[in-house]
């Protein structure tokens, strides 16, 4: 009885299927494939319209309200003609100011901590995880916090207190751009710097930051973008005021948000029209600041 072992030309072969051309799919695949772009397309669509109308409302009745003395003259009295809002516009800017000097120190320090010194350690992930919920937390909770315990232990609403809240909401934005940024630097170019015989805060100084300070300016111009049309945290820390603010920043500060939404919810024509112009201004600032972050990123091409 032969026992003969069967030869490796006797393994059965394997067959290859032959890659089925995009032409010959079923046609239930093509439709829905159709179905999915027109649906996506349809709801682009959607969301562009909305954004235009917003914005082409916003210039029609907007620019109706401007004019040389909306940035030179005071918000007007109840029932008055004229005014402008330039105490609101500089008051706007100085809180804004505030905010994002307050903002980039810590936030630009906390960034580097997380992508440079904590990676992988328990603290680290623990800021993290909070910077997620401060960079979620609705604006008003932040206000309200910042009233507590500024606004009412001082008996009295005031700038420093506005900057602050402003500050809060502008800090998680700038902590997670910033260790972004810092973990796409590449490694070899910390391992260069140490071989160097620099110290680590030197590495990071003079060679990641200045491999990423494109992205850091960006990550900086978009908390100011975001922070520059705050009203709830305003609302509870700065107020508002009819009139230039005191140097010291103590008392209401007037801005723009606020002033938008008192003028917006009275019943004076002129105060609704000076709110179409302050919204139009507040938007037009957002725009360009939102340009040239966009421009830093690309590097100035």
């Amino acid at each position: 009885m032969n026992s003969t072992p069967p030869s490796a030309s006797a393994a059965p072969a394997m067959v290859m299927t032959p890659e089925v051309p995009w032409g010959r799919v079923r046609p239930a695949r093509r439709n829905a494939d159709r179905l999915m772009k027109i649906i996506a397309t349809a709801f682009t669509l959607v969301a562009i319209t909305v954004l235009f109308w917003i914005l082409g409302m916003l210039v029609v009745k907007g620019i109706g309200g401007l004019s040389a003395g909306t940035f030179t003259q005071i918000t007007p009295g109840p029932g008055s003609e004229g005014g402008g809002l330039a105490n609101a516009i500089v008051g706007s800017a100085v809180l804004t100011f505030l905010g994002i000097a307050l903002a980039t120190p810590i936030g630009v320090l906390a960034g580097t901590y997380l992508a440079e010194y904590g990676r992988g350690s328990k603290l680290a992930n623990l800021i993290r995880f909070i910077n997620d919920i401060l960079l979620s937390a609705p604006s008003i909770l932040i206000g309200l916090f910042v009233y507590v315990i500024l606004v009412e232990p001082f008996r009295g609403y005031s700038g420093w207190a506005g900057g602050v809240a402003l500050g809060i909401i502008a800090i998680p934005v700038i902590v997670r751009t910033t260790e972004d940024m810092l973990r796409l630097v590449p490694a070899p170019l910390r391992e260069a710097g140490s071989a160097l015989g620099a110290p680590p805060s030197v590495v990071i100084t003079a060679i990641t930051w200045r491999a990423a300070k494109s992205g850091m300016v960006t990550g900086i111009l978009l908390a100011l973008a975001r922070i520059a049309g705050e009203t709830a945290p305003l609302l509870f820390t700065a107020l508002n005021n009819n009139f230039w603010f005191s140097p010291t920043l103590v008392g209401g500060v007037s801005n723009l948000p606020v002033t938008i939404y008192q003028f917006a919810s009275a019943p004076y024509e002129n105060w609704q029209q000076l709110a179409w112009a302050g919204s139009l201004i507040i938007t037009v600032s957002i725009l360009l600041l939102s340009l040239i972050a966009r421009r830093i990123v690309r590097g100035g091409k």
